[in-house]
Protein backbone atom coordinates (compact mmCIF):
# COMPACT_ATOMS: atom_id res chain seq x y z
CA UNK A 1 0.00 0.00 0.00
CA UNK A 2 1.42 3.39 -1.01
CA UNK A 3 -0.51 5.57 1.41
CA UNK A 4 0.89 6.96 4.64
CA UNK A 5 -0.81 6.13 7.94
CA UNK A 6 -4.07 8.10 8.13
CA UNK A 7 -3.97 9.04 4.43
CA UNK A 8 -6.99 8.13 2.31
CA UNK A 9 -6.41 4.75 0.70
CA UNK A 10 -6.56 4.02 -2.99
CA UNK A 11 -9.76 2.04 -2.45
CA UNK A 12 -11.52 5.23 -1.28
CA UNK A 13 -10.41 7.01 -4.44
CA UNK A 14 -11.49 4.02 -6.50
CA UNK A 15 -14.87 4.07 -4.74
CA UNK A 16 -15.46 7.64 -5.91
CA UNK A 17 -14.59 6.65 -9.47
CA UNK A 18 -16.96 3.67 -9.30
CA UNK A 19 -19.76 5.85 -7.92
CA UNK A 20 -19.26 8.44 -10.65
CA UNK A 21 -19.52 5.73 -13.32
CA UNK A 22 -22.70 4.38 -11.71
CA UNK A 23 -24.25 7.84 -11.52
CA UNK A 24 -23.36 8.49 -15.14
CA UNK A 25 -24.87 5.17 -16.28
CA UNK A 26 -28.14 5.61 -14.38
CA UNK A 27 -28.41 9.26 -15.42
CA UNK A 28 -28.04 8.18 -19.05
CA UNK A 29 -30.74 5.55 -18.54
CA UNK A 30 -33.04 8.24 -17.09
CA UNK A 31 -32.25 10.66 -19.93
CA UNK A 32 -32.86 8.00 -22.59
CA UNK A 33 -36.13 7.05 -20.87
CA UNK A 34 -37.28 10.67 -21.03
CA UNK A 35 -36.28 10.99 -24.68
CA UNK A 36 -37.97 7.70 -25.62
CA UNK A 37 -41.12 8.60 -23.68
CA UNK A 38 -41.21 12.03 -25.31
CA UNK A 39 -40.60 10.65 -28.77
CA UNK A 40 -43.52 8.25 -28.43
CA UNK A 41 -45.88 11.19 -27.80
CA UNK A 42 -45.44 12.43 -31.38
CA UNK A 43 -46.56 9.59 -33.73
CA UNK A 44 -49.62 8.54 -31.68
CA UNK A 45 -51.81 7.60 -34.66
CA UNK A 46 -49.14 5.33 -36.12
CA UNK A 47 -48.47 3.77 -32.73
CA UNK A 48 -52.15 3.00 -32.22
CA UNK A 49 -52.31 1.39 -35.67
CA UNK A 50 -49.32 -0.75 -34.75
CA UNK A 51 -50.85 -1.76 -31.41
CA UNK A 52 -54.11 -2.68 -33.13
CA UNK A 53 -52.17 -4.88 -35.57
CA UNK A 54 -50.20 -6.51 -32.73
CA UNK A 55 -53.47 -7.26 -30.91
CA UNK A 56 -54.94 -8.63 -34.14
CA UNK A 57 -57.81 -6.12 -34.20
CA UNK A 58 -56.60 -3.67 -36.85
CA UNK A 59 -59.65 -4.31 -39.02
CA UNK A 60 -62.18 -3.92 -36.19
CA UNK A 61 -63.82 -1.02 -34.40
CA UNK A 62 -64.02 -0.51 -30.64
CA UNK A 63 -67.57 -1.89 -30.57
CA UNK A 64 -66.49 -5.17 -32.20
CA UNK A 65 -64.16 -6.46 -29.50
CA UNK A 66 -64.63 -8.02 -26.08
CA UNK A 67 -61.11 -7.49 -24.74
CA UNK A 68 -60.90 -4.41 -22.51
CA UNK A 69 -57.39 -3.59 -23.75
CA UNK A 70 -58.30 -4.02 -27.41
CA UNK A 71 -61.46 -1.95 -26.89
CA UNK A 72 -59.41 0.86 -25.32
CA UNK A 73 -56.72 0.81 -28.03
CA UNK A 74 -59.37 0.91 -30.77
CA UNK A 75 -61.35 3.65 -29.01
CA UNK A 76 -58.24 5.82 -28.73
CA UNK A 77 -57.30 5.05 -32.34
CA UNK A 78 -60.77 6.10 -33.50
CA UNK A 79 -60.62 9.30 -31.45
CA UNK A 80 -57.22 10.19 -32.89
CA UNK A 81 -58.41 9.46 -36.43
CA UNK A 82 -61.53 11.62 -36.04
CA UNK A 83 -59.84 14.54 -34.32
CA UNK A 84 -56.84 14.30 -36.65
CA UNK A 85 -59.09 14.54 -39.68
CA UNK A 86 -61.15 17.44 -38.33
CA UNK A 87 -58.73 19.21 -35.98
CA UNK A 88 -55.12 18.22 -36.76
CA UNK A 89 -53.79 21.11 -34.69
CA UNK A 90 -54.81 19.29 -31.49
CA UNK A 91 -51.85 16.95 -32.02
CA UNK A 92 -49.66 19.97 -31.37
CA UNK A 93 -50.44 19.44 -27.68
CA UNK A 94 -48.68 16.09 -27.66
CA UNK A 95 -45.84 17.63 -29.64
CA UNK A 96 -45.39 20.02 -26.72
CA UNK A 97 -45.62 17.09 -24.30
CA UNK A 98 -42.70 15.54 -26.17
CA UNK A 99 -40.82 18.85 -26.08
CA UNK A 100 -41.24 18.97 -22.28
CA UNK A 101 -39.69 15.51 -21.99
CA UNK A 102 -36.77 16.55 -24.21
CA UNK A 103 -36.11 19.73 -22.21
CA UNK A 104 -36.09 17.83 -18.92
CA UNK A 105 -33.71 15.28 -20.47
CA UNK A 106 -31.38 18.10 -21.53
CA UNK A 107 -31.41 19.50 -17.99
CA UNK A 108 -30.04 16.19 -16.71
CA UNK A 109 -26.89 16.74 -18.79
CA UNK A 110 -25.88 18.99 -15.89
CA UNK A 111 -26.02 15.97 -13.61
CA UNK A 112 -23.79 14.06 -16.03
CA UNK A 113 -21.22 16.86 -15.94
CA UNK A 114 -21.17 17.37 -12.17
CA UNK A 115 -23.46 15.09 -10.16
CA UNK A 116 -22.50 16.63 -6.82
CA UNK A 117 -23.09 20.26 -7.72
CA UNK A 118 -26.23 19.32 -9.66
CA UNK A 119 -27.57 16.73 -7.20
CA UNK A 120 -30.71 18.88 -6.92
CA UNK A 121 -31.69 17.46 -10.34
CA UNK A 122 -31.98 14.00 -8.80
CA UNK A 123 -34.28 15.37 -6.11
CA UNK A 124 -36.28 17.16 -8.81
CA UNK A 125 -36.50 13.90 -10.77
CA UNK A 126 -37.75 12.03 -7.70
CA UNK A 127 -40.41 14.67 -7.03
CA UNK A 128 -41.53 14.57 -10.67
CA UNK A 129 -41.74 10.77 -10.60
CA UNK A 130 -43.76 10.83 -7.38
CA UNK A 131 -46.13 13.44 -8.82
CA UNK A 132 -47.02 11.15 -11.74
CA UNK A 133 -49.08 8.87 -9.49
CA UNK A 134 -51.65 11.35 -8.13
CA UNK A 135 -51.68 13.18 -11.44
CA UNK A 136 -52.50 10.00 -13.39
CA UNK A 137 -55.12 8.86 -10.91
CA UNK A 138 -56.91 12.20 -10.55
CA UNK A 139 -56.79 13.54 -14.09
CA UNK A 140 -57.00 10.09 -15.64
CA UNK A 141 -60.15 9.47 -13.65
CA UNK A 142 -61.63 12.81 -14.70
CA UNK A 143 -60.82 12.08 -18.36
CA UNK A 144 -62.26 8.54 -18.25
CA UNK A 145 -58.95 6.71 -18.64
CA UNK A 146 -59.31 3.04 -17.58
CA UNK A 147 -57.62 2.13 -14.30
CA UNK A 148 -55.25 -0.37 -15.94
CA UNK A 149 -54.01 2.35 -18.30
CA UNK A 150 -53.51 4.75 -15.40
CA UNK A 151 -51.44 2.02 -13.72
CA UNK A 152 -49.26 1.87 -16.84
CA UNK A 153 -48.83 5.64 -16.63
CA UNK A 154 -47.96 5.36 -12.92
CA UNK A 155 -45.30 2.76 -13.71
CA UNK A 156 -43.22 5.50 -15.36
CA UNK A 157 -42.98 7.22 -11.98
CA UNK A 158 -42.44 4.01 -10.03
CA UNK A 159 -39.62 2.80 -12.29
CA UNK A 160 -38.24 6.26 -13.03
CA UNK A 161 -37.68 7.08 -9.37
CA UNK A 162 -35.29 4.14 -8.92
CA UNK A 163 -32.31 5.42 -10.95
CA UNK A 164 -32.61 9.01 -9.71
CA UNK A 165 -32.85 7.83 -6.08
CA UNK A 166 -29.61 5.85 -6.47
CA UNK A 167 -27.97 8.78 -8.25
CA UNK A 168 -28.91 11.15 -5.43
CA UNK A 169 -27.66 8.67 -2.82
CA UNK A 170 -24.34 8.18 -4.63
CA UNK A 171 -23.90 11.91 -5.34
CA UNK A 172 -24.22 12.56 -1.60
CA UNK A 173 -21.63 9.86 -0.90
CA UNK A 174 -19.26 11.44 -3.43
CA UNK A 175 -19.82 14.81 -1.74
CA UNK A 176 -18.93 13.35 1.66
CA UNK A 177 -15.77 11.84 0.17
CA UNK A 178 -14.79 15.19 -1.32
CA UNK A 179 -15.35 16.92 2.01
CA UNK A 180 -13.20 14.31 3.75
CA UNK A 181 -10.42 14.89 1.20
CA UNK A 182 -10.58 18.65 1.85
CA UNK A 183 -10.35 18.10 5.60
CA UNK A 184 -7.45 15.69 5.12
CA UNK A 185 -5.65 18.20 2.88
CA UNK A 186 -6.09 20.99 5.43
CA UNK A 187 -4.87 18.78 8.28
CA UNK A 188 -1.75 17.66 6.44
CA UNK A 189 -0.56 21.13 5.35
Amino acid sequence: MNSKPGQPHDDVLNRESILRRRVKLLTWIFILGLVFSGATAIPLRQELELLAKILGVADKSSGDTTSALAHWILKVREALQETGAKFPFLAYGTDWLAFGHFVIAVAFIGALRDPVRNAWLFTFGMIACAMIIPYAFVLGGIRGIPIYWRMIDCSFGVFGIIPVWYCRHWAREIERMQESKKVWTELTK
